[in-house]
Formats: structure tokens, sequence, C-alpha cells
């Protein structure tokens, strides 16, 4: 660990409050209703779009039709999305000439878009065509991005109104989503990528030949070593940073190229480096302000950004020492002197970012659900690569996906402020609201869901030839590329180990599937149980109302999130990360 490494992470977290309240504030008055700087643009194409698809705006919905329309909206974007898949092939802007996407793997794509998940179980460079990344795959960047800021804002709505039937209007959230809050950040952003030398055009890839042409080996199913010589090297064009610009925003993560943020033409340097980790968390951070500003209550959106970012840098801390160590197996020549490894690990990793950056990267793309990497995790030491897989875990509430991360932390809020009210022999309460057992009762099914979903798929895929036969590390190594594939999938996250081959019959479906059920059957509890808090009066604080605006209250989050994280996936994370790390301490790897 450097002094500079330190530095930049420190630099980071400045940078990240900073953005907080200027988000915080605007998000608050776009979906308040309230004027804007943008208004004289947008404000007329909105109109316009109400009465092309027969949207009244001033007609607000009650939990039941909100979660309606979010499944149509969705499930018709993720249909339109296997259908741009499976005739790609005769569709326009494919100058490579790639053929339609396989059923199997065109399935799970539009699950995984469609649910801001963008797992990939294809090199993108090699099978999407320029249309269907545009008009399919950045398309659906957007809606997924839209609809997690619109859940978010349902549940603070249902939080702060007393005595509704409703928590807004889905098409109205979703809209106003889009054109005020994605859209303008990311024609800004991708501009800026372009300067920083981030590829944007339509051409065919180019060619360039070897001054020194390279003979490859490869040993194929049967054994045989056979030898090849690389005299070209084809160099990928398209539209890169559009892309690279929702894909990080939006927390959404898929990229362009199979490499993702590790690929020169995604993130050129540094720079663009830093850029897209402050990217990923702003509107989570945001968010917290507007939960604070639309309550009345700022203090709690602070008590709960402070929450966050105390588990965030938790996370990188433990990333960036482990990675700085290495491999303890890996010292130096002189055994007697040190027992870390010279430079760190620097497998997997892009010399231009380091170990510092690559660790920061990997914390808030996991506790975001994103899912863009600048290195891989399947080459970071056990405990290092136990911290994505643990961030996902525990729901991707450190400041988390667009939406995703508000609403999953108001989760946990309420199941601390019951287990306090246990704790003082009184009827919990949340910002005036008494906190009952239906509300206990959906946050209980959306925490039980997401490990059932897990473990179950989990337990299925390391007992079964079809599940074992992807990976490609024995022992507790391969048990967690299984693990976190699943966790990864479920949280709506993206990222993977990468040792596992996904790209087959049970992992597509299954997969798409975890995603499926990871989104929709996690947000409808949480909805239900915004719609609940939205019909209660107000009722004043006393001396036995626990505040939610405290350290005690910070603390109190923090360890329920653990807690119940810790009881969910400790046995499993005991077999995979924590027992590799103890045999590669005792002499043996995978």
């Amino acid at each position: 660990m450097t002094t500079n490494g330190w530095l930049q992470i420190g630099l980071f977290f400045v940078v990240l409050l900073a953005v907080t309240k200027p988000l915080g504030v605007f998000m608050a008055r776009v979906f308040a209703g309230e004027k804007t700087f943008l208004d004289p643009v947008l404000r007329p194409l909105e109109r316009l779009l109400y009465r092309l698809c027969g949207v009244d705006e001033k007609t607000e919905m009650d939990w039941k039709e909100y979660t309606v329309s979010m499944l149509l909206f969705s499930g018709v974007s993720m249909a339109l999305l296997y259908l741009i898949e499976r005739v790609q092939q005769w569709l326009p802007l494919n100058p490579q000439h790639f053929p339609s996407v396989p059923a199997a793997l065109a399935f799970n794509t539009a699950a995984s878009f469609t649910t801001n998940t963008n797992w990939q179980n294809y090199g993108g460079e090699s099978t999407m065509s320029y249309f269907t990344q545009m008009a399919g795959l950045a398309y659906h960047n957007f809606a997924s991005a839209a609809v997690g800021i619109a859940l978010a804002i349902a549940v603070i709505r249902g939080i702060a109104r007393r005595e509704s039937k409703t928590i807004g209007n889905f098409w109205v959230d979703v809209t106003r989503a889009m054109l005020w809050v994605l859209a303008p950040a990311c024609v800004v952003i991708a501009l800026v990528f372009v300067s920083q030398g981030m590829i944007q055009n339509l051409k065919p890839y180019d060619t360039a030949k070897f001054v020194n042409p390279q003979t490859v080996q490869t040993t194929g199913a049967d054994g045989k070593t056979t030898s090849q010589t690389v005299t070209d090297q084809v160099i990928l064009q398209g539209p890169i940073a559009s892309q690279e610009a929702i894909k990080i925003f939006g927390t959404n993560g898929g990229g362009f190229a199979n490499a993702n943020s590790a690929h020169p033409f995604e993130n050129p340097n540094p720079l663009t480096n830093f850029m897209q980790i402050v990217m990923m968390l702003s509107l989570g951070a945001g968010l917290t302000y507007t939960l604070g500003r639309m309550t009345g209550s700022q203090r709690h959106g602070w008590a709960v950004w402070a929450a966050m970012a105390l588990l965030c840098l938790a996370g990188v801390t433990v990333i960036y020492a482990m990675e700085a160590h290495g491999n303890p197996l890996l010292h130096g020549i002189d055994q007697h002197a040190s027992a870390m490894q010279p430079g760190g690990n620097m497998e997997g990793k892009e010399v231009r970012f380091g170990i510092a950056n690559t660790a920061l990267f990997a914390t808030t793309t996991t506790d975001a659900s994103c899912g863009a990497v600048n290195g891989m995790h399947d080459s970071f030491t056990p405990l290092a690569g136990m911290i994505p897989l643990v961030n996902i875990m525990i729901g991707e509430v450190i400041f988390g996906g667009v939406g995703a991360g508000l609403y999953g932390i108001v989760v946990f809020i309420v199941l601390s402020v019951f287990i306090a009210g246990l704790m003082v022999g009184r009827t919990p309460e949340y910002l005036g609201k008494k906190i009952e057992a239906y509300d206990v009762k959906m946050a209980m099914i959306t925490v039980l869901a997401f490990c059932l979903i897990v473990l179950c798929l989990t337990g299925v895929a390391i007992v079964s030839p079809f599940g074992t036969s992807s990976i490609s590390n024995a022992g507790p190594h391969g048990l967690s590329q299984i693990l976190y594939a699943y966790t990864s999938m479920a949280g709506n996250n993206g990222s993977a180990f990468a040792g596992l081959n996904g790209n087959t019959p049970w992992y597509n479906i299954s997969g798409a599937f975890d995603m499926l059920l990871g989104r929709f059957f996690m947000v409808i509890p949480v909805l239900a149980m915004a719609g609940n808090l939205a019909r209660k009066k107000i009722v004043p604080e006393s001396s036995g109302t626990f505040p939610v605006t405290t350290p005690l209250f910070t603390f109190l989050l923090i360890s329920v999130i653990l807690i119940v994280s810790a009881l969910t996936f400790f046995p499993a994370l005991s077999l995979g990360p924590i027992l590799e790390h103890l045999l590669m301490h005792a002499g043996k790897v995978f």
C-alpha cells in the first residue's frame, strides 16, 4: 500500500461527497414536478410523449398498479430485445456480418439487460452488431436504470406521504428519469470520453499486420497441442463512448468489449478510470440526499450516506491490503526478509491503474449493481476476491445501483428500527410511522428471497456435471466461481470471477431466471411495503422513539446489514474464499 494509493482513494470519497447534494436536490426537484433549468427543452418533449402514449401525468397509482406497470414495461422491453438478437443478421449496422444470437444466449442476454444486470455470456465485440448494441442493449441500459430510479422514488414517496393510497405514476417517473437524469448527463459524459480517446464511430473493424508474426500453441480437448502462426490483429471500432457513458452512470456494467473497462478503448487512461469510479456511485449517493429532502429529515439521509460510506471504505481497505501483500507463496528471494509478494499481486490488473485503483473499482462496481470491471476478480487473492462477493451478498446496499441501493437499504432500515423497538420494548417507528408486522414480513421476504435463489441454484450446480464442467479451477476456488456467478446474477450486478464458462444451456437458462427473480420477485415486496407505509398516519415522536439521524443509528444499520448477511452466507463463504485463503497459507493453491 502506498501514500499515493490512499490519496487517490481519499480523493474519491471527497468527490463523491461533493456530488451527493447537487444530484440529490436535482432529483428531488425533478420527481416532485418542480421547475429545473432543463424544463424549457425537455418539458415539451415530455408532454408529446405522454400524448403519443396516452398517459395522464396527473393520475397516480397505488402500489399494485405501479408494480403491474413496471412488470409490463419490462416484459415488453425484454421481448423486443430478444427479437432483435434473434434476427440480428438481417438488420442494418452489422459491418462484421455477425450471425443471429443463439436462442438460449439471446434469452439470457435479454433477461440480463432488462434487469439492469448486464451479465454477459458472450464477447460483445465478436457477437453483437452495432444495431443490437445501440437499439437493443443501450436502450435497455437507459430503460432498466430509469426503472430502478422510479422504484426508489416510489419507495421514498411511500415513506414521506401520510394517509395516501398512491405512490406516484410509473410512466411519469420512468420518463422523467430518462429525460432529466440519465440522457443529459450521458451526452456530456460521452463527449468527455471521446475527448480522452474513446472510440465513437460506425466503421467496420480494422485489421493490422504484425511486424513480427506470433506463433501460438493451443491444446485441444483430446490433449493434443497444435501450433498456429498469427499474422493479423483485428482492432475493434464502433459506438463505444456512448455505450460507456450509460453503462457506468446507469450502473449497468455491460461492456462493448469482452475485457470491459480493462480495454483501452473503454477506459483509456487514469482520468477516465477515476470518472467511471465516481459515476458508478454518484446517483446512489445522490438518492440518499433525495431521501432526506423528500421525507423532511435531511439528517436521516446523511446518516444513511455515512453507513454506506463506512462499508465502502472497509471493503476497499481489505482488497487494497490483501492485493498489496499478494500471494505469500511468491515472496522475495530472501524468504526471511518479507512474506509479501514483491510489488503486490498484479495478476489480472492493468498496469495503467495499479492495485489501488483496481481495488477501488472492484469495490465500487459491486457496491453498486454495476458489474463493470477494470481487473479480473478471478485473479484476486482469496480474501480480496471475497469482498466483491460479500458486497453483492449484502444486497448491494452500499450506495447501490441506480435506485436499487436505496430501496434495498430501506429494507434494512425497517429491520433495524424493528430490532431497536424490540430492545426498548416499544412499537418501532420510522420517521413518524409505526413499523408493523406487515412491513417486517415484506422486508424479510425480500431478504430471504435473495439467499434462497442464490443458494439453491449454487447447490444444484456444484453437484451436477453440467455445473462443474464450466469451472476453470478445482477446490474452493471453483466453488467461489459458481457461487459468485449466481450471487452476481441474483443481485443484478453482472460482474464475474471470469473463470466460469457461462455460455452453456444450463447457465444461460438458469442464469436468466436467476436474474429475473432477483430483480422482480424481490422488488414486489418492497413496493408493497411502500404502499403500506404511505397509508399510515404520522405519530409524534416520544421518549421511546429510536432516532434515525444519529451515529448510533448508523452503527445499528451497519450491524444489521452485516449480521443478516453473515448468518445467511457465512457457511458458503467458509467453504469458498475463506478455506482457499487458509490453504494458500498452508502452501496449496488452485
